[in-house]
């Protein structure tokens, strides 16, 4: 015990003795400077010191600009552009996807490539019709009263219910004879109209012109967009007064008739109406004779 007690008092001894840091002048050994120390306080304020400077660097790092200069540290400028590039992107991706469904919708309108099973929905019905028997056929009870009810009603509220089949009226592009029908299964997704040369063609509708130019099968081509949804084609005309990018209102002159491309048999309008990417008969809207 004695000897672990004479181990501490040396070393505290050798703690707080007093020593004294000494600076010379090496020429002259005139004193410049002196500090009286122990080993106690030097290992105080080495601590202290040691501390204040990992709380320095932990705050820097933490919340000042200066940890981007820290290698394995990313720049908030750069997360932030990359966060923007990437929703960027993604709009454009998006948009990139209406814009690639709109151009093949317009190259129908162009081909005239469309499926007849696509247009016509009926035949996916037809296909799939049964025989029913005779027995099956026969109205029940119920369905007698109720084809009553139905009687009643229609009989006293005719002029009540009775409303137009067709909400859309659409302004006639040209006034002739029909020469050839609307006819999906020959794929003749149009009607043409004999003309005279140069008869003014005009807007159906107002909307915006899309497309405006020569294309070797059908000639001179106008096709414009309508606010109410619906997409109006002008084909084999001698000449065009609209182009594309033009806002045309209900009846302005767009076109003149000629016969012009390669598909043309005489001076004529074909003039189709689209609707949601599938053709349309144009004479349920338009009386052009």
């Amino acid at each position: 015990m004695s000897e672990k007690r004479l181990k501490r008092k040396k070393i505290k001894k050798k703690l707080f003795t007093k020593n004294r840091l000494v600076i010379l002048n090496e020429d002259t050994f005139e004193e410049i400077f002196s500090l009286r120390l122990t080993l106690m306080n030097v290992f105080v304020v080495a601590t202290i010191g040691a501390l204040l400077i990992i709380f320095i660097t932990t705050y820097i790092i933490a919340f000042t600009p200066l940890r981007e200069f820290i290698p394995g540290y990313a720049s908030t400028k750069l997360k932030k552009d990359a966060t923007e590039l990437a929703l960027k992107s993604d709009s454009l991706s998006h948009a990139l996807k209406k814009n690639e469904a709109y151009i093949q919708s317009i190259k129908k309108v162009l081909t005239g490539d469309l499926e007849y099973a696509k247009f016509n929905k009926d035949s996916i019905m037809a296909s799939a019709t049964e025989a029913v028997s005779d027995e099956e056929l026969q109205p029940s009870k119920a369905d007698l009263k109720l084809r009553e009810e139905v009687e009643r009603e229609d009989k006293y509220n005719l002029f009540e219910k009775a409303k137009p089949k067709v909400s859309t009226f659409l302004f006639p592009p040209v006034k002739g004879m029909i020469t050839e029908k609307f006819n999906p299964v020959n794929k003749h997704y149009a009607v043409d109209i004999a003309l005279a040369k140069d008869t003014p063609i005009k807007s159906t509708s107002s909307g915006k012109v899309i497309f405006a130019d020569w294309t070797p099968n059908t000639g001179n081509v106008v096709i414009i967009r309508h606010n109410n949804g619906f997409i109006s084609v002008y084909k084999h005309a001698a000449s065009v007064t609209v182009s594309q990018g033009d806002a045309v209102k209900t009846g302005e002159v767009i076109a003149l008739a000629g016969s012009t491309g390669q598909e043309s048999t005489g001076v004529h309008l074909h003039f189709e109406l689209w609707k949601d990417g599938y053709p349309i008969d144009p004479s349920i809207f338009i009386e052009f004779e």
